[in-house]
């Protein structure tokens, strides 16, 4: 099996030390570069061609919320995971939307960031239900210290003109996506094959140019489309 190739960025030598150890014991992944700052990013992923890069939210000189927005904007970008200390708040809905595939706290046991790359190298987002509820809730305004940015009418009417070019199916996934299902969850609901779900949330993400699946979710919030679920 082909390794899964990684890129670790950290300003923290012991901090990225730890990460090397921790990451060459798994032997489906390879690290193929470290970066102590977020400038270095896109040169190392132009010579390295990471499948992921797993990057830490605080650093001198470019912090890992640019870098990410720098890199997914790219095409063939790899898939980032932030690294931080904290769980939520608008720097991290910032990399969201921006197309990070979720972040892991610095204190999460080894095995669960070993666990999180393999995951977000497969398509998956690390997030669980539970956390994108919340980062949801943050960010369409329907919790505590919501996300500023543009009044939540027009917020829902560009949404809602999105979600409109996706097809009945299409929708129909996207919904659960939003209320945080997984791939076989969806299946299930929808009588379908799981692979069948893969390819619709493949067609989602292009027909809405999205990255991942917490972008669809926090889309689908911004339409006003799931409101009675979300407490």
């Amino acid at each position: 099996m082909t390794p899964i190739r990684l890129l670790l960025v950290d300003d923290d030598p012991l901090v990225r030390a730890g990460l090397s150890l921790m990451m060459g014991g798994a032997d489906d992944i390879e690290i193929v570069g470290e970066a102590a700052d977020g400038t270095e990013v896109e040169d190392l992923v132009d010579r390295t061609l990471p499948d992921v890069v797993l990057m830490d939210v605080r650093m001198p000189g470019m912090d890992g919320l640019t870098a990410t927005e720098r890199l997914r904007g790219r095409a063939r970008a790899p898939q980032v995971v932030l690294l931080t200390t904290f769980h939520a708040d608008e720097q991290v809905l910032r990399a969201l939307r921006a197309g990070a595939s979720g972040f892991v706290l610095k204190d999460t046991p080894p095995a669960e960031i070993v666990d999180a790359v393999r995951r977000v190298a497969a398509g998956d987002p690390v997030l669980s239900p539970a956390v994108t509820r919340r980062l949801i809730r943050h960010a369409t305004g329907t919790g505590a210290g919501a996300a500023a940015g543009a009044g939540p009418g027009d917020r829902r009417a560009r949404a809602r003109e999105r979600v409109a070019a996706l097809n009945e199916r299409e929708c129909e996934v996207a919904l659960r996506i939003g209320r945080g299902l997984a791939n076989a969850q969806i299946a299930a609901e929808l009588f379908v094959s799981v692979a069948t779900v893969k390819a619709h949330v493949s067609r989602v993400l292009t027909k809405l140019a999205l990255n991942n699946r917490v972008q669809i979710a926090l889309l689908v919030h911004d339409a006003g489309l799931l409101e009675d679920d979300v407490p």
